[in-house]
């Protein structure tokens, strides 16, 4: 799920990469930017890992699903990132880089978990339980346009014509996908499709939060303290389902393993370093596979089908998002 994709500069002098979990990252590499090319089996290297992760992130819908045989929403969420919580300060401790940051930014970082981990998972688990898989892949495609419509409110960017247009259009796809399952799948879908919906602007949102301090850390400390606090506030969350709570099957525990190992973990590690040799454009671009994974492997793996509704709003939504993020929005002048 996993778009922003941001480089800062810390007062040292090095540069860290900004990323989302399925909560999808935005960096930059000032090499690839300023159109040095890196030696071919290099740069096939960048882009095998940059493509594993993606497969990996297309594969979190149908894991999900899966895993509802034995685990209702709320409990997947809370037992999925206390995985990744505990593997991430595995890595921390191995790199030696485990820091207990300032206050302030301590709190900034709990804010952040809580709308990426907890009430952006939350969403998103309950809308992909109500809907189609590969429903819920071709509407999380839209988060990119949906970040940049809220960055256009909140801090003042200007949008070009072409940037506006691909807004619009990602916004009209996800109508016509939202618009089909209110009329032939039922309520239930259709409420499942305006959590995604929803979900979306909590993304937004975490995105600019996890922002405030991305610059003065590492992605994996930020990404750490973030998974913590979203699995704290995800427990009485899960509470909440204990009345469904039953033995899990085998599959549903290796289905969980694979959502907190690889999903939330594994891809994230592996896109960061792809970014180390691509441009921002090719992330973008690459970003754009994770809807076409996802449908794909929700026909093969789960039986599901694509209505004419579906077909027509998901290309919409990624030729929409693709105009959206072609271009990074210029600050408005100040009059």
């Amino acid at each position: 799920m996993g778009l922003t994709i941001k480089e800062r500069g810390r007062p040292n002098g090095r540069k860290e990469k900004a990323s989302l979990d399925e909560r999808r990252p935005e960096t930059r590499r000032p090499e690839a930017e300023s159109g040095r090319t890196t030696n071919s089996p290099t740069r096939t290297l960048y882009l095998a890992a940059a493509l594993i992760a993606i497969i990996l992130w297309s594969t979190s819908f149908v894991g999900t699903k899966i895993a509802y045989a034995s685990f209702p929403p709320l409990t997947l969420g809370a037992a999925r990132f206390a995985i990744a919580t505990v593997i991430l300060g595995v890595i921390l401790t191995a790199r030696r880089e485990f820091t207990l940051p300032a206050p302030r930014d301590l709190g900034m970082m709990a804010l952040s978990g809580l709308l990426g981990t907890t009430f952006y998972f939350a969403l998103e688990n309950i809308g992909v339980q109500l809907t189609t898989a590969s429903s819920a892949a071709l509407i999380v495609a839209s988060y990119p346009a949906v970040t940049a419509l809220l960055e256009f409110f909140f801090f003042r960017t200007r949008i070009s014509w072409m940037r506006a247009i691909g807004i619009a259009m990602a916004i009209f796809g996800v109508y016509r996908i939202s618009g089909g399952g209110a009329g032939e799948g039922g309520g239930h879908e259709l409420i499942g499709n305006l959590l995604l919906i929803a979900a979306g602007f909590v993304f937004a949102i975490y995105n600019f939060a996890t922002r405030k301090v991305v610059g003065r850390y590492s992605m994996v400390t930020v990404s750490f303290y973030q998974t913590v606090a979203g699995t704290i506030a995800f427990i009485p969350l899960a509470l909440i389902e204990r009345d469904q709570w039953r033995i899990p099957t085998t599959e549903s525990l290796w289905i969980l393993l694979y959502l907190g190992v690889f999903c939330s973990v594994a891809a994230f590690m592996l896109y960061n370093y792809g970014l180390r040799g691509l441009t921002a454009g090719t992330a973008m671009a690459l970003m754009n596979l994770v809807p076409i994974f996802g449908v794909a492997l929700s026909i093969f793996l789960l039986g599901e089908s694509l209505r004419p509704s579906d077909w027509i709003g998901g290309i919409i939504v990624i030729l929409g998002v693709i105009l959206s993020v072609r271009e990074r929005p210029k600050p408005r002048s100040e009059s």
